[in-house]
């Protein structure tokens, strides 16, 4: 079983790496009004963020689900 999950694009990317490309490309102010949680809109750093969504399951959900949409090419 070398490739467990060859066809899931979140395989092998963790958390940071996701949150960390999601700030880089839209900043913290655009990913406050993308997804409104408080630990994007208010004193945000990837340290606390990364706790409350290990913490918070809809919320990943909702930082996964952006950061498939954020990989997918421009038409």
């Amino acid at each position: 079983m070398r490739d467990a999950q060859p066809k899931n694009p979140l395989h092998g990317v963790t958390l940071e790496m996701i949150l960390t490309h999601l700030v880089e490309r839209f900043g913290w102010e655009a990913l406050g009004r993308t997804i409104n949680i408080n630990c994007f809109n208010h004193e945000p750093g990837i340290k606390s963020s990364l706790k409350f969504l290990r913490k918070t399951p809809w919320a990943r959900e909702k930082v996964e689900s952006l950061y498939l949409r954020s990989l997918e090419p421009k038409e």
